[in-house]
């Protein structure tokens, strides 16, 4: 089976390069309703509205007495997290949920910064808004579109907008200051949910392009990882004129130049690899091949399934947190699962892990979150036109060691040809922003500069 799989994917990835090589393609525009029932003759009201985080007393206690009345299997013994989220360790985190875990505080800190919805193909879009607070005199700030994916959330991105918003007080160059704009994915959090089938990334693309045209830019910067790199992508194929520089901590690259792994270690340069490549990619077997292996069955349910699994998630508080957390362990560093708590509080507190999760919880939006899966990937292999097309904007790309699969400059720049730049990021993992703010930062600054400069 697997020698099958393995000639479809060389057969692919060769039709695919004939076919766009030399293509400067780019996506269509189209429309789309995504609201109940059918389209209103009516005008859309595209006015943006204030809105605030709430939670309710009657909430809390509801939360409360379903972690109270929870039942967890005993681990096996030195098990670790190599069966999954360690119940053992999830008692401490639900001890914490439920005694130490203050809500309203958290509510707090999701309102200080500015947050509003408005209507954008019958759907109620959900985004933060952050202008500087004191821009340096004669600096016109740069608008920023910063898009997260699953199972993060636009609070991911908290810790890094005051560094692109205020770097001087934050210890970083003021060269480039930005004016950020946080959407929620549609089926995220506050965001509304499509009531039909097909709302997949290209749709999502077009929505934040409405949005940031709503707010009144014509050009502006886009920046993603996990989703938010495929969104930030199609948007880039789609509207190329209006997206002035797109950098990506993570990519989707399908390239013939993956079959040259094989031979990678023993002639790097004449394949185009570096030393660190080489050290992030081999042993192939373990790092690329076992490593998608364990961290991809849950693709697998929500690619084809999503409603069932979300039918438990959603009904329990508990469970929605292993399932998510346990993301934030084995996506941060693959060694974490070997440890009894996975890691997850050398690189986060469990205010901001819990957060987070309570923003699928309170919002009832993890189903909804899941079926992008089954939209984006359920329709099989290069079945999209934005798999076939590359990228004829302006890039940069930070390769954080610990994502789930390292891109090599080569890879990215066969998707992308006008990388203007590459950093292997000196440490972090998946969740970039949330983790590694300040590297983050720093090379949106870097790639804004070389851009700006040519």
């Amino acid at each position: 089976m697997w020698l099958e799989i393995l000639l479809t994917s060389v057969l692919g990835f060769v039709i695919y390069w004939f076919v766009s090589r030399d293509k400067e393609e780019t996506l269509p525009l189209e429309d789309g309703w995504w609201g109940p029932g059918a389209r209103p003759e009516a005008a859309e009201d595209e006015s943006i509205r204030p809105f605030k985080v709430e939670t309710s007393e009657e909430e809390i206690e509801d939360l409360h007495r379903r972690i109270d009345t929870v039942r967890l299997t005993p681990p096996l013994e030195d098990v670790r997290f190599h069966f999954g989220f360690n119940s053992k360790y999830l008692r401490k985190i639900l001890s914490y949920w439920r005694n130490g875990f203050d809500w309203r505080k958290q509510v707090e800190i999701l309102n200080r910064y500015p947050h509003f919805k408005t209507k954008i193909e019958g759907l109620d879009i959900h985004f933060i808004h952050v202008k500087p607070p004191q821009p340096p005199s004669g600096c016109t700030p740069k608008p920023l579109l910063m898009v997260h994916g699953w199972p993060g959330s636009f609070y991911e991105f908290y810790k890094i907008i005051p560094l692109l918003t205020d770097p001087r007080n934050h210890g970083l160059s003021e060269e480039h200051v930005f004016e950020v704009i946080c959407p929620s994915i549609p089926g995220y959090g506050f965001s509304e949910a499509s009531s039909k089938k097909g709302l997949n990334s290209v749709a999502t693309a077009r929505i934040f392009y409405k949005l940031m045209l709503r707010l009144g830019f014509q050009e502006f910067y886009v920046q993603g990882g996990d989703w938010g790199s495929l969104i930030c992508t199609n948007m880039a194929q789609m509207v190329p004129s209006h997206v002035k520089g797109l950098h990506l901590n993570m990519a989707f690259v399908l390239n013939p130049g993956t079959l040259t792994l094989l031979l990678g270690p023993r002639f790097p340069r004449l394949f185009g690899y570096t030393q660190r490549d080489i050290e992030l990619l081999h042993p192939f077997k373990e790092k690329v091949f076992y490593s998608l292996m364990r961290e991809s069955g849950y693709m697998h349910i929500q690619c084809t399934k999503p409603d069932t699994v979300g039918c438990a998630l959603n009904d329990s508080p508990v469970g929605l947190a292993a399932y998510i957390l346990e993301k934030f362990s084995t996506w941060t560093n693959p060694e974490f699962r070997d440890l009894e708590d996975g890691g997850l509080e050398r690189k986060f507190s469990l205010d901001d892990l819990l957060t987070n999760v309570m923003l699928y919880w309170t919002t009832g939006t993890i189903t909804s979150s899941q079926r992008f899966y089954k939209e984006n990937l359920g329709q099989g292999f290069m079945a999209n036109k934005h798999d076939r097309i590359k990228v004829h904007v302006p890039t940069g790309f930070a390769a954080f060691p610990c994502e789930l699969i390292h891109m090599p400059e080569k890879w990215v720049k066969f998707k992308y040809p006008k990388l203007l730049s590459y950093s292997y990021m000196a440490r972090g993992g998946h969740f970039a922003a949330f983790e590694e703010p300040e590297l983050l930062a720093q090379d949106i600054g870097k790639f804004v500069g070389l851009l700006e400069q040519g």
